[in-house]
């Protein structure tokens, strides 16, 4: 019986493959030790994004629930006016400026009003909720982002997002999102040629196989799942790029170089925070008609809830009103409403947005599983259960086989004609030029292969 080193270097030989050849069999190799070198070594970075992902995904939920009383009213009368909603939230913290109100949308809901409290980490507000019907606060909690996330989501999606560690944390995503799609397609071309060359039929295509055990059955079911959720991935990858370090700064880049940035109303100047007066209004020159008049100058352009209202930053700036409905259809209109007269100065419709930026809006919504609500969370949290199943079950068919490392040959790249190999190799170069992670541990895989390589010839000597 040979011994698992000479299977080793029967499988890692370097011998001259056939003729080069510009089919599939040829290319097959080469995109089997990548998907095998990637799967093997970035898989631990993917299993903790798919998981952390599922996570978030369940957080909307779960902070509804953790939340509730916050979040929810008892059935009352009629809302109180804006204004004394606001009064009763100043009242409670009465030292902090207003940033934003964002109106109850629905009965049963509360008002958030957001207030800059010194000592707060970056992108944090206070938000205090208000009973729209008594004007009673009803709690405080801080709040992360321009999505609003409560502490239970914000320390979530810190987990998502860097892992709780700052911006070192960042590059783990970052590495996860630059491979996942690479070996998402990549897969897809080994099942899809796999069971070409068996000539398979579409329903064993996209099913497990019957009747087969061991290897093949694991193989069966990670290729099938796969196939499955292979459009999500690759979706989860360019949206989540967008969040990285370095590649979502080549990202910004080149849709500034092609006018694909998103659209900005017109205000007069930035919008911060501001301190308003007693009543919740703005002390102004010219006076303020206040929130109310605002809302209803922007209801009269035709915004409805869920809406926010952000503060001038300065005396005679404008109120931004913006709808903040991000499911589909979204509706998020921008008006800016002049506080000394309640007119409107400026609209922005998403209407006219470039495609180019309603796309980027409509990823980064589907990503945060916005889009659809609901059933936008369920898809993303069946594609994250998806990846883990994978991931496990790659990790099982490499165990059972690891004394061999049979069907990942080396030297596999010398089999391609150049007319296939050439290309492959520019774009390889563009790509990680691009997203910088993928091309670092790219080039590592390939410092990896050659020095296993020169181990063994070492042996083989």
């Amino acid at each position: 019986m040979s011994s698992s080193t000479d299977v080793i270097e029967r499988t890692e030989s370097v011998d001259p493959p056939p003729a080069r050849s510009a089919s599939w069999p040829a290319l097959r190799p080469l995109v089997l030790r990548l998907h095998f070198y990637a799967g093997l070594l970035i898989a631990p970075f993917l299993l903790v994004a798919a998981t952390t992902g599922l996570l978030y995904a369940a957080s909307y939920q779960i902070e509804k629930i953790v939340y509730s009383h916050e979040l929810t009213a008892p059935p009352g009368g009629p809302s109180l006016p804006l204004e004394r909603q606001i009064a009763a939230a100043r009242a409670a913290h009465p030292r902090a400026p207003i940033t934003a109100v964002r109106p109850a949308a629905e009965p049963g809901e509360t008002t958030r009003v957001l207030l800059d409290v010194p000592g707060l980490p970056a992108s944090t507000q206070l938000a205090v909720f208000v009973d729209p019907s008594t004007a009673q606060v009803r709690g405080s909690l801080e709040s992360y982002g321009s999505s609003g996330a409560l502490p239970v989501r914000a320390w979530i999606s810190h987990l998502h997002r860097n892992l709780h560690l700052g911006e070192p944390g960042r590059l783990y995503s970052e590495l996860a999102a630059s491979w996942l799609w690479v070996v998402a397609l990549g897969g897809l071309l080994l099942w899809v040629g796999r069971k070409r060359r068996k000539g398979t039929r579409l329903r064993r295509l996209t099913t497990p196989e019957r009747g087969v055990a061991g290897r093949r059955r694991v193989l069966s079911w990670h290729g099938s799942i796969g196939l499955w959720v292979v459009v999500g991935l690759v979706f989860l990858s360019a949206t989540g790029l967008t969040w990285s370090k370095y590649a979502g700064d080549n990202v910004d880049r080149l849709r500034t170089t092609l006018g694909w940035t998103t659209p900005s109303i017109a205000t007069g100047g930035e919008h911060g925070a501001h301190a308003p007066s007693a009543g919740g209004g703005h002390q102004h020159g010219g006076g303020d008609v206040g929130p109310d008049r605002v809302t209803a100058a922007a209801a009269g352009r035709g915004l409805s809830g869920p809406l926010e209202i952000v503060w001038p930053a300065k005396p005679g700036e404008p109120y931004l009103v913006k709808e903040s409905d991000k499911t589909w259809p979204q509706r998020l209109d921008q008006v800016a409403v002049d506080p000394a007269t309640g007119q409107v100065r400026a609209e922005l419709r998403f209407a006219g947005f470039p495609l180019a930026a309603k796309l980027t809006r409509w990823g980064i919504d589907g990503h945060q599983g916005l889009l659809f609500g609901l059933a936008n969370q369920i898809v993303l949290m069946l594609l994250a259960a998806g990846v883990i199943t994978m991931i496990v079950l790659g990790y099982r068919m490499w165990w059972t086989r690891r004394p061999k490392l049979g069907g990942y040959p080396r030297g596999g790249w010398r089999g391609v004609h150049w007319a296939v190999l050439v290309p492959f190799a520019l774009v390889a170069v563009g790509v990680g030029y691009f997203l910088p992670l993928l091309g670092i541990s790219l080039c590592a895989f390939l410092l990896l292969d050659i020095v296993l390589g020169r181990v063994l010839a070492g042996r083989r000597g």
